[in-house]
């Protein structure tokens, strides 16, 4: 599924895993990138290195977007730099698990942030370039099937993916009149890195270890590049009818209810 024209993405938390396998795959499809990282400056310089020698331009930023009045401004400054959002990636970040006897406010505040609250305002920035410009894009949530099916410990991180795909839902149909699709992709149990860090290239003993190869259906883990595959077709024109959707990418791990420890 190839581009015939280049286009312009922007994919939080892109420097490594879920994210960096969406942007390698976007850019082998034609397009110019912008991400943000956190903290590891060697991963995204690498990344970027990477992309333009495929002959891409690549813009990234360090965005820390738990942090109050980050989000809008790194999305209005990737749209300065790319010269607009065509399609924007809410990907960053963090699992945290919680034990409600021992929870503090802090760890609350900070999963709500990161995860919930830098997706809808990175979502408004992005959104507001596309309608400025005219322009039909996409907005595609990063959630995770722990917001469909409930888990130990997960009141406060599979509650603010359960909120992103209901959000989802709504977005979609406030910015329908605008040409403008909005959907979720809800990923499982995915590796993220391989041997000796080598992001991207997984043996298969590496995406069957531990308890995957029971408990997933297909038996394995999914792989980065997988996620980037889904993005890419909500993304593309083949899918222009769909809008407000949650699409799980699990290998079947939640259909029957299976636990994530054995």
């Amino acid at each position: 599924m190839q581009q015939t024209t280049t286009k312009n993405a922007f994919v939080t938390g892109g420097s490594r895993g879920i994210g960096r396998g969406i942007i390698r795959v976007l850019s082998d499809s034609g397009y110019d990138i912008a991400f943000t990282y956190n903290s590891q400056l060697e991963d995204a310089e690498s990344l970027k290195k990477e992309l333009e020698a495929k002959g891409r331009r690549c813009f990234f930023y360090q965005a820390s977007l738990h942090e109050a009045d980050v989000a809008e401004p790194v999305t209005a400054q990737a749209a300065k730099d790319l010269g607009g959002i065509d399609l924007m990636v809410c990907n960053a970040g963090l699992t945290r698990h919680n034990d409600l006897l021992h929870l503090e406010g802090s760890l609350i505040d900070f999963v709500y942030t990161l995860n919930y609250r830098s997706y809808i305002l990175c979502a408004k920035a992005a959104a507001n370039d596309m309608v400025a410009r005219g322009v039909k894009g996409n907005i595609v949530f990063i959630a995770s099937t722990r917001g469909i099916r409930s888990h130990p410990e997960d009141a406060i991180y599979g509650g603010m993916k359960a909120a992103l795909i209901r959000s989802t839902e709504s977005i979609a149909l406030d910015m329908a009149r605008y040409g403008i699709r909005v959907n979720c992709v809800a990923p499982g149990a995915t590796a993220t890195r391989g041997p000796n860090g080598v992001q991207g290239k997984f043996t298969e003993e590496e995406l069957t270890w531990g308890v995957f190869s029971k408990i997933v259906p297909l038996g394995r883990r999914g792989t980065p590049d997988e996620v980037g595959y889904l993005v890419r077709y909500i993304a593309s024109d083949e899918a222009r009818y769909m809008t407000g959707n949650t699409i799980k990418l699990d290998g079947g791990l939640i259909l029957s209810g299976f636990p994530e420890k054995s």
